[in-house]
């Protein structure tokens, strides 16, 4: 999977204008937490919903910009979480062992 870290605040609007176009997902990852990680290897094991942009958003580093997120798409902060974005609204969301590729390509297709 080819992660694209999020670092800057801005790029929540860049996030969002592109969900116009197609799928973005947000993974929220704690570098402390070993659900994090079971969380986000499952991820990078299963294939990945074609065409769309996968995020990663290190909450250690940034959470500011995780509290933004949070904010911006109108979901409870959670560490593990994953969000869909699709037309400039977070769609889908999920938080901890529940996080599921096939879950994501699942909701993904909703209308």
């Amino acid at each position: 999977m080819d992660w694209i870290e999020i670092s800057e605040i801005d790029s929540i609007e860049n996030i969002k204008a592109k969900s116009f176009s197609k799928p973005q997902v947000i993974f929220k990852h704690s570098t402390r937490c070993s659900i994090s990680s079971v969380a986000k290897n499952r991820l990078e094991k299963t294939p990945t919903l074609p065409d769309a942009d996968f995020y990663y958003l290190d909450l250690i580093k940034h959470k500011n910009i995780s509290n933004s997120i949070a904010e911006v798409f109108q979901v409870h902060h959670e560490s593990p979480q994953v969000l869909l974005i699709k037309n400039g609204e977070c769609t889908y969301d999920e938080s901890h062992y529940a996080i599921d590729m096939n879950e994501i390509i699942e909701q993904s297709q909703a209308i």
